[in-house]
């Protein structure tokens, strides 16, 4: 009786720490795509601050930084931005854009940590 015991007690203990270990992992998954997702947020806003001082004038276009950076910035958001825009209706010179992609940015990173984490976790 006593080996059918730890026998036991020796799988539950591997099936323990082997979930305890998908859970960790898939807890680092969700936290990476998390911090993506946050990372891209804040390059959506420095975009569209740029594209607003490079429209006024208030930064040197001519400055090989400046273009350099306002390339990356567009390289890096016009791909996603671009579907949208499409479905958008024109609305004279107002860009909306980057609002609906952040909210659509915010449902994906609340529907991650509220309904699929629970599932895996």
């Amino acid at each position: 009786m006593r080996f059918d015991t730890a026998l036991a007690r020796l799988v539950a203990n591997v099936y323990m720490s082997v979930n305890n270990q998908l859970e960790t992992t898939m807890f680092a998954l969700f936290q990476t795509i998390d911090l993506v997702l946050n990372i891209y947020t804040w390059i959506l806003i420095a975009s569209a601050v740029f594209s607003w001082l490079y429209a006024f004038n208030v930064i040197n276009s001519s400055n090989q930084f400046v273009n350099s950076v306002g390339m990356f910035l567009y390289n890096v958001t016009e791909p996603a931005l671009k579907p949208i825009r499409r479905l958008l209706p024109n609305l004279g010179g107002i860009d909306i854009s980057p609002i609906i992609l952040l909210v659509i940015i915010f449902f994906l990173r609340t529907f991650l940590w509220t309904t699929l984490y629970p599932l895996v976790a």
